[in-house]
C-alpha cells in the first residue's frame, strides 16, 4: 500500500502523482474489518488520532486492529490516515490555487509548520516549492477539484438513477450534471458533479463549502458515485456467469449508487414501500419543503431549484406529517 511504502522511506513520485489515482485495488481481498476501518478513516475517524475509539467502533481491540492493518496493508491505521491526508493535500496544491494555510487546514494538519515539515520529509520540498504555478488566491465561494476513477464508468447510467429519484428542492439533474444541497459542519453548501474534460475524472465543484469540510466532502462524493470500485475484478466475476455475462457486456462500467446521508436514504426507502419511485420522490420533496431548513449560501451564490436541506432525524422525530400523503405506518417507522 502507499502507506507501507511511505513507512519504508519511499517518496511519492512527482511525475506519476500516485495521490491522483483512484482507490487502490491493493485493498481488495483484505479482511472485512480492515475494509470497514479504511472507510471510517476516509470519513475522518482518526482525525483526533485515537486508534482506541476506531477499534471500538469496529468491535476489536486496538492491538488486533494494528495487527490486521500490518498484515493486509503493511502499515498502521495512523500511517494510513496520514498518507490519505498527505495525498489529499498534494492534490489541492496541484489542482487549486488555495493558500497553503487553507490546504493545511483542509488536510487536517494542526499547524502550517507541521504541514510544511511533513511535506519536506516526504517530498524533499516545501508545499510552495511543489506548486508549479506559484499562484495563490484567497478562498472563494466556489472551488473545483477532480475525482479520479478507473475506467470504464457508465456516467449516464449513474446520472439516470439519480435523475429519477432526485428530491425536489434538495437534488437536481441538469444536462450532464448532478447537484444537491448539503450541510457540513453547520454550513450550508451545494455540490455539483459532472464529467471532467480529462478522461478518467469527474469534476466536483463545491459552493460555499467550508475549507475544513473539503476532505469529508470529497470522500463522500467518491462513495456516492462508487469511484473506488474494483471494476476489473467485478467484470471478471460477472463474466464467469453465462447469464450475467450478456448483461455485463451491454452495460460496461455500471457502478452502485450511494447516498449522501444514511438517514436520508432510510427515509427514502421507507417512503418507497409499495409505491412508485415517482410517488416516493414526490413525498420526499413534500417532507423537505415543510421540514427542511431553507438553504443559506455565502457570497454571491444563487440557487433557484435548490432551496432546502433534507431534514435531519432530530427534526422529523417531532414532525406531524399531516396533509403530506404519507401513511401513518410510514410515519411511525420514520420516527
Amino acid at each position: 500500500s502507499a502507506a507501507a511504502a511511505s513507512e519504508a522511506g519511499f517518496r511519492p513520485c512527482l511525475r506519476c502523482r500516485p495521490e491522483s489515482a483512484p482507490g487502490t485495488p491493493a485493498w481488495s481481498g483484505t479482511s472485512t474489518t480492515v475494509r470497514r476501518g479504511l472507510r471510517l478513516i476516509s470519513n475522518g475517524a482518526l482525525d483526533d488520532g485515537d486508534v482506541e475509539i476506531l477499534a471500538g467502533r469496529l468491535g476489536v481491540t486496538s492491538r488486533h486492529l494494528r495487527r490486521l492493518f500490518s498484515k493486509h496493508l503493511g502499515a498502521s491505521p495512523l500511517a494510513v490516515a496520514h498518507t490519505q491526508r498527505l495525498h489529499f493535500a498534494k492534490r489541492l496544491i496541484d489542482e487549486t490555487t488555495l493558500p497553503m494555510s487553507h490546504i493545511s487546514s483542509a488536510a487536517g494538519y494542526g499547524s502550517v509548520r507541521r504541514f510544511n515539515d511533513t511535506f519536506r520529509r516526504t517530498y524533499g520540498r516545501t508545499p510552495r516549492e511543489l506548486r508549479k504555478s506559484g499562484e495563490e488566491s484567497e478562498r472563494t465561494a466556489t472551488l473545483t477539484v477532480r475525482l479520479a476513477y478507473r475506467q470504464p464508468f457508465n456516467w449516464q447510467a449513474m446520472l439516470s438513477f439519480f435523475a429519477g429519484r432526485a428530491t425536489p428542492g434538495v437534488e437536481v439533474v441538469e444536462g450532464n450534471t448532478y447537484r444537491r444541497t448539503v450541510c457540513l459542519q453547520g454550513d450550508h453548501g451545494v455540490v455539483e458533479i459532472r464529467p471532467d474534460a480529462r478522461d478518467g475524472y469527474l469534476s466536483l465543484t463545491l459552493h460555499s463549502i467550508n475549507t475544513n469540510a473539503l476532505f469529508e466532502t470529497v470522500q463522500t462524493a467518491r462513495e456516492v458515485f462508487d469511484l473506488d470500485a474494483p471494476v476489473t475484478e467485478i467484470d471478471a466475476t460477472l463474466s464467469n456467469d453465462k447469464t450475467l455475462r450478456r448483461f455485463q457486456r451491454k452495460n460496461k462500467g455500471v457502478r452502485v449508487p450511494g447516498a449522501w446521508d444514511g438517514f436520508e436514504l432510510t427515509v427514502r426507502a421507507i417512503l418507497g414501500q409499495q409505491i412508485s419511485v415517482k410517488a416516493a420522490t414526490t413525498l420526499a420533496g413534500r417532507i423537505a419543503a415543510r421540514y427542511g431548513e431553507k438553504l443559506r449560501l455565502t457570497g454571491d451564490s444563487d440557487e433557484a431549484e435548490l432551496n432546502r436541506l433534507f431534514p435531519p432525524a432530530e427534526r422529523l422525530v417531532r414532525a406531524r406529517f399531516n396533509n403530506l400523503g404519507v401513511l401513518r405506518s410510514r410515519v411511525d417507522t420514520i420516527r
